[in-house]
């Protein structure tokens, strides 16, 4: 029987240094794509997704992520007083139901391997889904519940995944690819970053994921793998043969905000989507050549 999947873990404990200044007092995923913060977006997806349980794996200095999930009675008492009904309304996605968001410390950068092995007691022996905020997705349905529609037909891992030009492959971790329908791939092996001459395909993996708990053995031993770091990519590696394993090309697209040229494509993409801002985009746009 496939268990149902209702946890997300959401790894936040970066230092976002290719954002500095900005970043030296505000979290990254606290940044804005036009008014929402990352975090919303990717709270958001996962929300759409029957997603009901969320672990931010933060660091010091974060506090503020929980904190724009909770009620801010000043705030809200103020703009009722003033009948701002329509910022009222606003503020409503920014609440989680009592009780359903957890914070767990990353004490040390060590990777993103070792940011999932954190939140270990929050997964306990659930199936869970990864959301980096860095990655945010412009698709008509949810990418993560793309993912979790796989997952409740084949039980397993599933990941997001794309094509990538070959000499970009080092960037990223890389599927070894059995059956292939043109969707779903049968995952046979997984490489992180590998050089562009040794890469099996150049199917790679985005920040979406659907595990089982069975990943949280190989990174319990915290070993080191690319960079010095825990790789997600290389316990998950282990699991290949004990689970069942598939990439699934999402549909939609795909925005690197952990760039900065990817951020400000998403602000771009993502207002030219909203109706009241879209002419005027439009229009500004004419104005840069």
């Amino acid at each position: 029987m496939i268990k149902p999947l209702k946890k997300a873990v959401l790894p936040v404990a970066g230092l976002g240094t290719r954002f500095l200044p900005a970043t030296k007092c505000v979290p990254k995923e606290m940044l804005t794509v036009v008014d929402r913060p990352l975090i919303q977006y990717a709270i958001d997806e996962a929300r759409e997704a029957g997603i009901e349980e969320f672990c931010l794996v933060s660091s010091r200095g974060k506090d503020s992520l929980i904190d724009y999930f909770d009620i801010s009675y000043e705030l809200e008492d103020t703009l009722k007083a003033r009948k701002k009904t329509s910022a009222l309304k606003a503020l409503e996605a920014t609440r989680v139901i009592p009780g359903t968001m957890l914070s767990v410390r990353q004490q040390e950068p060590l990777g993103l391997g070792h940011a999932i092995w954190c939140a270990r007691e929050f997964i306990g022996n659930d199936p869970f889904a990864i959301l980096l905020p860095d990655d945010v997705v412009q698709s008509k349905k949810s990418c993560i519940g793309q993912l979790v529609e796989v997952y409740n037909k084949t039980g397993g891992n599933v990941l997001a995944v794309t094509e990538v030009p070959r000499e970009q492959t080092g960037s990223y971790g890389i599927l070894d690819v059995g059956k292939d329908d043109g969707k779903t791939v049968e995952v046979k092996g997984l490489v992180e970053k590998p050089d562009p001459k040794d890469a099996p395909s150049t199917l790679s993996v985005i920040g979406r994921y659907v595990l089982t708990a069975d990943v949280l053995k190989h990174l319990a031993k915290l070993e080191k793998g690319a960079g010095g770091e825990v790789q997600l990519t290389d316990a998950m590696a282990k699991t290949i043969g004990h689970v069942p394993f598939h990439g699934y090309r999402y549909e939609g697209k795909r925005f690197d905000c952990g760039s900065k040229i990817g951020f400000l494509e998403a602000q771009i993409a993502f207002a030219l989507e909203r109706e009241e801002l879209a002419p005027g985009v439009r229009e500004f746009l004419t104005k840069y050549k």
